[in-house]
């Protein structure tokens, strides 16, 4: 598998990467982050996906409500823009 570019420029500054996870730490440590987490854990435990290695996790659509996808896709997503092709 290739590495993306942003994977190879922090695999090459190390010092790039610790500041980058020094600010992931505080970013998904804000209690926005952690609500957040909250409802998509608790929407997964409850369509039963939590946990049980199906593959499966819980996605966000356009209009708010959060629905069964494929962990691959819904995770894939993020690299562009972010947005839902669900409706």
């Amino acid at each position: 598998m290739a590495l993306s570019k942003s994977a190879k420029y922090f695999r090459n500054n190390p010092e790039a990467r610790k500041k980058k996870n020094e600010y992931n730490k505080e970013y998904h440590s804000t209690p926005k982050r952690k609500r957040y987490r909250v409802r998509l854990n608790k929407a997964n435990r409850q369509a039963g996906t939590y946990g049980n290695g199906d593959g499966k996790d819980m996605s966000h659509t356009k209009s708010g409500r959060l629905v069964k996808e494929s962990q691959s896709q819904n995770r894939a997503r993020n690299g562009k823009d972010g947005s839902t092709t669900k409706k």
